[in-house]
């Protein structure tokens, strides 16, 4: 995701920085080079955000290593925006537009900074899953990403309908809000995600937890989320305005629906070399430019996938994990829809403070038939791997209605739908059908009994919350949901010897 808010940004940069400036841009050799080392190296470092997870160490390694490179093109390509600047910084103090993409730029080189320096496996087992992430994606997304967006915008809407800003004054403050705002937003994201893994890892002289309830945590945060709404709200203050100002900009104008294209030779030609020659050639050439950037971007996606999926050794197979039943897969389908992987990740790393705090650490071989695994990147609430027979389901019952009557301090919002909306049964057996072609190793014939299984499955929940006097029926969501996560973590607690006993172990709803 991060390629995609990057790469049509940069041309965004490339094209509008010399433009506002009046000035060519500073190195055009320069800005060859960014384009084609960033395509090449940006989809190699995608598993800096798996270190320490079930992902082969290999692929691990060498996410650390091309994101460490990626410095240097991002930082080349900060610096040739900025120094295209060279001679306008005068006009700075007064042109939003420039205001906007001098911050814009200078955030870009921050996160693509700090980006490589998360992936180093000493800085990543602190701040990976907490809020520290978050904070670093906000300072790109909020000035980068929304900056160059509004400095876009402010430059050219005025020039399609043929005047002026508006009001400067209110531009001016569009930028102090939306600068201000995000400063006061990330701050205590990053202060956060810091105290949030200190007090994770945080152990006592006796070599117990010292903060054992994930509750602990959470409630120690509230006053920094506090902050970050208002930073939030700042920054959603200075939007609102900025949209005025432009709406009003558009209506004080004269719209022309064409205008015919010119371009200044001179800018062209200051380039002379054999190689930039080359390159003004493929640029002239879509066909031929477009082929070989793919060709670059995917060399690292094949390089990184390929062994993982031929390679059998890559993921090592566990003989009790077997796949999801009907209602599991119903449930878990909930889960996705609802969000729930957002804030809870599924994945345990082999450090003791989440070994002590969660289970056993997590194996590749158990996400075998995930489609897609939910190993998530951030824990508002607590790790669930392991959360399988934990609790008993009248808890989780009660956990969704009300977060708070059974985690006090919860943030997590009440679910109470749960419990009257219905299952769709009549796609069940498409779903079988359609992860059995994906290799899931359901029995020739399952998709036809898949939903007198899910019943099965699904009434012997309902009786038992009926039991514990919660009166909900077998098809409600609550019921999927919560087989779902009885489920996790639990095929490696199974006896495989049990299991081989019965023909149809891989869909009975029995052996679970």
């Amino acid at each position: 995701m991060a390629f995609f808010l990057t790469t049509p940004f940069l041309g965004f940069m490339y094209y509008f920085i010399p433009k506002a400036a009046n000035r060519p841009i500073y190195s055009y050799r320069l800005s060859i080079v960014h384009f084609w080392a960033l395509i090449f190296i940006y989809i190699w470092a995608g598993p800096h955000h798996l270190l320490y997870t079930a992902l082969p160490g290999w692929a691990q390694s060498l996410g650390v290593v091309f994101s460490v490179m990626l410095i240097a093109p991002s930082w080349g390509g900060m610096i040739n925006g900025l120094f295209t600047l060279r001679g306008a910084w005068d006009r700075v103090r007064k042109d939003p537009v420039l205001k906007f993409m001098v911050v814009g730029v200078t955030a870009y080189g921050m996160a693509t900074f700090e980006g490589p320096m998360m992936s180093f496996k000493s800085v990543n087992a602190v701040i990976h899953y907490t809020d520290y992430v978050i904070a670093h994606v906000h300072t790109a997304a909020l000035l980068w990403n929304g900056g160059l967006t509004f400095a876009m915008l402010y430059f050219i809407v005025p020039r399609i309908f043929n005047t002026k800003i508006y009001s400067l004054k209110m531009a001016n403050f569009h930028f102090w809000a939306v600068t201000l705002g995000t400063v006061i937003y990330v701050i205590p994201i990053y202060w956060g995600g810091v105290t949030q893994s200190l007090m994770w890892k945080e152990f006592t002289d006796s070599g117990t937890l010292m903060y054992p309830n994930f509750m602990e945590t959470v409630t120690h945060l509230i006053p920094m989320y506090a902050a970050r709404a208002i930073g939030g709200t700042l920054y959603f203050v200075g939007v609102i305005a900025g949209m005025y100002n432009l709406f009003s900009t558009m209506k004080q104008g004269s719209l022309t629906s064409d205008e015919k294209a010119e371009a200044n030779k001179a800018e062209f030609q200051s380039d002379t070399s054999k190689g930039s020659s080359f390159h003004r050639w493929l640029e002239a050439k879509p066909t031929q430019f477009t082929v070989l950037t793919v060709v670059a971007i995917l060399i690292g996606g094949f390089v990184e996938y390929i062994p993982t999926a031929l390679v059998k050794s890559n993921v090592p197979t566990i003989e009790s994990v077997r796949p999801y039943t009907p209602l599991e897969l119903v449930g878990r389908d909930i889960y996705i829809a609802e969000g729930c992987v957002g804030c809870h990740s599924q994945m345990i790393r082999p450090f003791r403070s989440e070994t002590e705090r969660y289970g056993e650490y997590s194996k590749a071989g158990e996400f075998v038939y995930d489609r897609p695994f939910l190993w998530g990147s951030k824990r508002t609430g607590p790790d669930l791997h392991r959360v399988g027979g934990k609790y008993p389901d009248s808890w989780h019952y009660m956990h969704f209605m009300d977060s708070r009557s059974t985690s006090p301090g919860s943030i997590m919002p009440s679910y109470p739908w749960f419990a009257t909306r219905k299952i769709d049964l009549d796609v069940v057996p498409a779903k079988i059908r359609a992860l059995q072609r994906l290799g899931v190793p359901y029995r020739d014939g399952f998709d036809e009994a898949a939903i007198d299984d899910l019943r099965q499955q699904a009434e012997g929940i309902a009786d038992g919350l009926a039991n514990s006097g919660f009166d909900v029926d077998w098809d409600s969501h609550m019921v999927a949901v919560i087989a779902y996560l009885q489920r996790l973590g639990t095929d490696i607690k199974a006896q495989p010897q049990a299991e081989a006993a019965s023909d149809d172990t891989e869909t009975s709803t029995a052996s679970r």
